[in-house]
């Protein structure tokens, strides 16, 4: 689950991580109003669930309030498109409005699972801001990285490692080594993913401060946090993924043209895998689960049906757990109300497979049965081209 960066700042703010002065607004009113408390001058960021908005004109300086109205009008309400939204970008319902500062130096700082070691990581580089990613890709050297011991947790003598590797000295060294250090209690105490700060920057007064802030939380940990879990932006969130959330389905947006329904992680990026060798561009990633029930199934074919750019749908069981007739009459409860023509190719083997198919045959839909993996991606493959 991902936070917005006002959410994340006011979350830096009570660990102890500095932050600039600012505070969100909903209205170009709003802006006006606080960009006047902060002196005039200030900047403006839009609050969407994506990086790379610098570039894409959502993060505005401004030397006024009136001008903070002004930019505030152009951007709420819009859709903001970055590398990192698709081509169908994300809506901007409201900005976060903040002191200008006067930066010195910039640098990256994060945590995240390194999940080869199986630790979390500490990473920093000098080469802080917009183009981090390329310095990864170029430069890789450039980026230190700190393995955290579990037991142990992230010690003073690593975090200050690193802190002198950035180049910082003094007090701003030590105040990075107590930054790093809250960050850390911070990533454990919300069960966090990842943590970012891009950039971190040294300030001509001499001071330390996160400009940005980035908190991705565990999904599998929120029901440790039900402050948190109200946090969820849903606007910023794909409405069929949100609806799937609901039934407990993992489900995933796409951009093709193949629906899928699948029983198992494993087996869904398997399916996935065959598709594009067959030549088919899957519409989804969609995982059921390995015991759902038949009204799951249904909500989950109902939720296939409603992607408009499907224009046709495999079917992918192994029943093991759950039953393949029961599959089948989920299929049928979400299709047959609908009037559902597109075709559908089921691939099914395991507990009542039979059963399972005379249902799917006796259902008036345009159903095509197979018994292997690689036939049926063949198979929806040749009917859609």
């Amino acid at each position: 689950m991902n936070l917005h960066e006002y959410q994340a700042k006011e979350l830096f703010r009570l660990y102890g991580v500095p932050v600039p002065r600012g505070n969100v607004a909903a209205s170009a009113g709003e802006a006006q109003r606080l960009a006047e408390d902060l002196g005039g001058t200030s900047v403006l960021k839009a609050q969407v669930y994506a990086g790379g908005r610098g570039k894409a004109g959502g993060v505005r300086l401004v030397k006024t309030s009136a001008e903070a109205a002004e930019v505030a009008m152009s951007l709420l309400g819009s859709t903001l498109i970055t590398p990192q939204t698709g081509p169908g970008g994300l809506p901007v319902a409201c900005l976060l409005v903040e002191e200008a500062v006067a930066i010195e130096g910039e640098f990256y700082l994060s945590i995240t699972l390194d999940r080869v070691a199986s630790r979390y990581c500490l990473m920093a580089s000098a080469a802080g801001g917009v183009d981090i990613e390329e310095t990864a890709r170029c430069a890789p050297e450039k980026i230190h990285r700190q393995l955290i011991d579990p037991c142990l947790g992230l010690r003073s003598f690593q975090a200050r490692h690193l802190a002198l590797a950035l180049g910082l000295r003094g007090s701003v060294c030590e105040a990075a080594v107590e930054l790093m250090l809250n960050l850390y209690r911070l990533f454990l105490d919300k069960d966090c993913s990842q943590v970012e700060i891009n950039p971190l920057v040294t300030t001509a007064d001499g001071q330390l401060l996160a400009m940005d802030a980035k908190i991705n939380l565990d999904d599998n940990a929120l029901f440790r946090h039900p402050q948190e879990q109200e946090l969820l932006d849903h606007s910023q969130l794909d409405p069929l993924e949100v609806q799937a959330g609901r039934f407990d389905i993992a489900y995933i947006k796409m951009s093709g043209r193949i629906g899928c329904l699948v029983n198992g992680a494993g087996l869904a990026m398997a399916t996935l895998d065959v598709l594009q060798e067959c030549g088919g561009r899957p519409a989804n990633f969609l995982d059921v689960g390995g015991g759902a029930s038949r009204e799951k199934v249904a909500e989950a074919f109902r939720i296939i049906l409603q992607d408009r750019e499907v224009k046709g749908v495999f079917v992918n069981i192994f029943g093991g757990i759950m039953r393949c007739d029961i599959v089948a009459q989920g299929i049928i409860d979400a299709a047959v109300p609908v009037s559902c023509r597109l075709p559908i190719v089921v691939r099914m083997a395991g507990a009542q497979v039979d059963v399972g198919k005379a249902l799917l045959a006796s259902s008036g839909l345009n159903v095509t049965c197979v018994d292997g993996l690689g036939d049926g991606a063949t198979r929806i493959v040749e009917l859609l081209a």
